[in-house]
């Protein structure tokens, strides 16, 4: 018999049975499988950690986010986020259900276009892009954002270069009673910069003005935010049409919807305290019909949401590699995932589930990474069963931004795998090898010979 595993003994207060604010014992979650596929399969097969996407969820979330503008609003027409994930095999789930791509940056425009998607289904937004960028968004008839003067000065010089007018919206930031504004994109509406940039436009005779967009913040859970916001462009696409007789083809109210994370601020899980799109539907679509358009002047209605349509989709499987405490006695799960990959870590208080049943009490637990740095933390502070090295955890929702902002840093990061809607398992994206990630580099000669 083998000798048994010894932990120094600790005083920890336990309250079984009692319940918390909302009324409930403290019970742990458990997350055996993703749309009837194993989570211990998952990580037999495609290692630890690994990330799992749910096209069900993907396509789900999609259609319902469509139906509720839709049964509100006429002209709708979804724009997927590259910068929230830019998985090819994401953005084509999104596609194929009818959304166009909106990109921020060259990179992701010959993404979009890559996978598909002609120009005049690109909306191009953010506050650098390169000349060369332009000119091909313009040959191309992408929608392009004008983001400051500098950048209408340089698309009405590659106007005169390809000889003819060129067909572009513009970026607004305005106050909707969400602070800090964000108002460092675009031109000011409230302060009469964004009127001052159509008259430019105006004057200037080589561009034609066809859309507004505004985008308030990120994680918005006040929906009563985007009815001003789309109330103020609408009369502000009034105000054009009258006095300049430009008629708006769209109206872009960007994105920024809340997903069902739960933020550190917040004490109500998000899952049950957040928005539903449903109340931001009706939010945006009341405040673009509180202005009288005619039958022909309707503009289409653009939407950029990312995070709300694919945070629920994603999912990180990890394991357990140790336990230990803190000095403070805070018990504390070492797992093979840390915060190289799990960016948003720093936002939310992501649900961490067992991926199978655990006996013992309940304890609060601190999650940190394998890293070897103080702030690989995933959970602060999460209550858990005692776990023991070798089981698996499901971090949850982990679908937006985490596989674009992670990094290879001490440890390559992991394989993504999308479970089909028939429980086919297919490798999105593979786990990185040491010569995929030291491929792009160069040894001088005079250094290739090591003491």
């Amino acid at each position: 018999m083998g000798k048994k595993k010894y932990e120094r003994p600790t005083i920890v207060r336990h309250m079984a049975g009692f319940g918390n604010k909302f009324g409930r014992a403290l019970k742990s979650r458990i997350k055996k499988e993703i749309d009837g596929v194993l989570v211990k399969d998952l990580i037999r097969d495609h290692g630890s950690p690994v990330f799992v996407f749910s096209e069900k969820t993907i396509r789900m979330n999609f259609r319902r986010a469509l139906n509720a503008f839709n049964v509100r609003y006429p002209k709708v027409q979804f724009a997927w986020s590259y910068k929230t994930n830019y998985l090819d095999a994401v953005c084509r789930i999104f596609h194929q259900e009818g959304s166009w791509a909106e990109v921020v940056s060259e990179f992701e425009y010959q993404m979009a276009r890559h996978n598909g998607i002609s120009g005049e289904k690109i909306i191009y937004n953010g506050p650098y892009k390169p000349e060369a960028a332009l000119y091909t968004a313009v040959q191309e008839g992408a929608r392009i954002h004008i983001d400051h003067y500098d950048e209408l000065y340089l698309l009405e010089k590659i106007s005169k270069d390809v000889g003819k007018p060129v067909d572009v919206g513009i970026r607004i930031n305005m106050d909707t009673g969400i602070y800090p504004s964000w108002d460092r994109f675009g031109f000011n509406l409230d302060n009469g910069e964004a009127m001052n940039a159509v008259r430019r436009i105006q004057a200037g005779g080589k561009l034609r003005l066809k859309g507004l967009h505004s985008h308030i913040g990120t994680f918005v859970t006040e929906p009563a935010a985007y009815r001003t916001e789309a109330s103020k462009l609408a009369a502000f696409a009034a105000t054009l049409n009258k006095d300049f007789g430009f008629i708006m083809e769209y109206i872009d109210v960007g994105g920024g919807f809340a997903s069902k994370n739960t933020l550190h601020a917040q004490y109500a899980p998000g899952r049950e305290a957040n928005p539903t799109i449903d109340d931001y539907a009706d939010a945006v679509t009341s405040g673009l019909l509180e202005h009288s358009f005619g039958p022909d002047e309707l503009p289409i209605l653009i939407l950029e949401t990312g995070r709300a349509l694919i945070d629920e989709a994603g999912y990180l499987l990890t394991t357990v590699i140790g336990n230990k405490r803190l000095p403070n006695g805070s018990r504390t799960m070492i797992v093979d995932a840390g915060v190289n990959l799990l960016f948003t870590s720093a936002w939310y208080k992501h649900d961490v589930m067992p991926a199978e049943e655990k006996q013992g009490m309940m304890e609060e637990t601190v999650i940190c990474g394998p890293l070897c740095m103080n702030i690989d933390v995933i959970r602060s502070a999460v209550n858990l069963p005692v776990m023991d090295s070798g089981d698996a955890l499901v971090i949850h929702p982990v679908g937006a931004y985490n596989v674009t902002q992670w990094m290879q840093f001490i440890r390559m990061r992991p394989a993504v795998v999308l479970v089909g809607e028939n429980q086919s398992v297919d490798v999105i994206r593979e786990a990185e090898s040491l010569d995929r990630v030291k491929n792009p580099e160069h040894v001088p000669e005079r250094l290739m010979n090591a003491r």
